[in-house]
């Protein structure tokens, strides 16, 4: 059983974690510290994906790091370029040597009389346990299973001849090559899917029980074209995306603020890119606002323009049963399917499904209040990493990051050890994530709360965040700085045990 300290423990190295421990090297690169990643490679969402056509549905000017200008041409990247991209990120900061793989963190506990917490994580590749203790413990573990995406009850599949894949783990064999292919699903996933597959399949239909809404976007900027014409990439970058920004904010503030107008322009848009007479209504337009679910981004409108070609067609119904040759529909079609695509959605897992414990006694998740987004009451010097669901993740985890390491500044300065988040006064409380999403409806029983008005408060608004986190005080009434409360409590923390890096 090995055992170490490090200043600050991040968990994950995906394009959050790696983020982070870049934000670490470049603002504070005197602190110690570890990664520790449960899979075998960098990248974390990008690595894992593999199905045809991953991509992103952010613009990379957003997605990207704030301090690593994007240059590839496409600003709606393909999953390999953007695995790339964050492989040499951290190759360039160095990350690359401070990252454990295959440890999966169990369970984290944090002693008060130490200021430390006491991390266990499994190693699956040697089926050992290791322990690491830190100062400071910085989850970057998204919120969804890894292991295991969401399919709901399929009547009949064991019937069926064909072959059912989970997009989650898709065959590095399978060959669609004139074949006949059904998605299940209409989200993010399944729009990305169907042009992909219909490039060889003698034809892909998208079976979804309710539409969801489409929008085509160009897949090169064309503003950072032009800009890079006359202009270095270390200007042009931020040019960009502080233009995608607004660009972003304004359509999500329109969208609540006259939903019925944004519904009539994306309905619209839809019907310029399908044949004359296709139904929109049954197919492009849901019952839902806009931005009750995040928007589906199609680069050069992809989806639609296979559906025009009559390469892949949508179908809005219900699954009766499966069949031995396809899916019967409860109007009573039957389409004839030879692989299907369940495309059904995530599985939320909080933390990445590891326990924590405070001074001996289990953090029941459900009941504590986020802070800022980003912190737990009632959890010390914890953070976690969960970005936007109206823009780009990277915009929020860049800025947890550099909220981190003012936080650990502050803490040096003022000779605190502990910063601990409290749980407003009142009780009104409302969910996290704030979207309607199925994946997020099935979960909210098991995900924090937050309060409803600010620091517990998020309010999906980038550049109001950049002045709350970059720029706001540290001290107000959500939170409380401390010493430990034991004997130690004079010992530095910092340098204590045997540092990693």
């Amino acid at each position: 059983m090995a055992s170490d300290h490090v200043d600050v423990l991040i968990v994950g190295a995906g394009l959050s974690g790696v983020g982070a421990a870049c934000h670490l090297r470049r603002d504070r690169p005197d602190t110690t510290y570890a990664v520790l990643e449960a899979r075998g490679a960098i990248g974390g969402t990008w690595d894992l994906f593999r199905y045809p056509g991953i991509r992103s549905d952010s613009d990379m000017f957003t997605l990207g790091y704030a301090f690593k200008p994007w240059t590839n041409p496409k600003a709606i990247a393909d999953g390999d370029a953007i695995r790339d991209y964050v492989r040499e990120t951290a190759r360039e900061y160095g990350v690359e040597e401070h990252i454990r793989f295959h440890h999966r963190v169990v369970r984290a506990e944090w002693d008060s009389a130490t200021a430390r917490w006491t991390v266990h994580a499994h190693r699956d590749d040697t089926d050992s346990e290791v322990v690491l203790t830190c100062s400071f413990l910085h989850t970057c573990s998204g919120y969804y299973r890894y292991d295991a995406g969401y399919t709901p009850e399929l009547p009949g599949v064991d019937r069926y001849t064909g072959q059912v894949v989970h997009p989650q783990h898709w065959p590095e064999q399978l060959d669609v090559t004139g074949r006949r292919v059904v998605v299940i699903g209409s989200g993010a996933t399944a729009v990305t899917l169907v042009p992909a597959l219909a490039e060889r399949a003698a034809h892909v239909t998208m079976l979804q029980r309710s539409p969801t809404y489409v929008i085509s976007l160009p897949s090169r900027d064309v503003v950072a074209d032009t800009l890079r014409r006359w202009l270095p990439e270390k200007t042009v970058y931020p040019v960009v995306r502080w233009k995608n920004v607004l660009l972003g904010t304004a359509n999500f503030q329109l969208s609540r603020r006259a939903p019925k107008l944004v519904k009539a322009l994306l309905r619209r848009a839809a019907k310029g890119r399908l044949p004359t007479g296709y139904d929109v209504d049954r197919h492009f337009s849901p019952r839902y606002d806009p931005w009750d679910q995040r928007l589906c981004v199609v680069p050069d409108g992809d989806l639609f323009r296979a559906v025009a070609a009559g390469r892949a067609s949508v179908v809005t119904d219900t699954v009766d049963t499966f069949t031995p040759d396809g899916i019967r529909l409860g109007s009573g079609q039957e389409l004839p399917a030879d692989v299907v695509v369940t495309a059904t959605g995530l599985q939320l897992l909080a933390l990445g499904g590891m326990r924590l414990v405070v001074d001996g006694v289990d953090v029941d998740l459900a009941r504590t209040v986020a802070y800022k987004g980003m912190m737990l009451s009632g959890v010390p010097n914890f953070a976690m990493t969960i970005g936007y669901t109206n823009a780009s993740w990277t915009l929020k985890a860049d800025l947890v990051a550099t909220y981190v390491n003012r936080l650990l500044r502050h803490l040096d300065d003022t000779g605190q050890q502990i910063v601990t988040p409290l749980a407003p006064a009142d009780s009104a409380r409302v969910p996290l994530i704030d979207l309607k999403s199925g994946y997020v409806l099935r979960s909210l029983d098991v995900l924090p709360q937050q309060g409803t008005r600010a620091p517990w408060r998020l309010y999906q608004n980038y550049a109001r965040d950049v002045i709350l986190m970059k720029h706001g005080r540290l001290v107000d009434e959500g939170v409380r700085f401390s010493r430990a409360t034991g004997s130690a409590a004079s010992a530095d923390t910092r340098t204590a045990g045997a540092p990693v890096g």
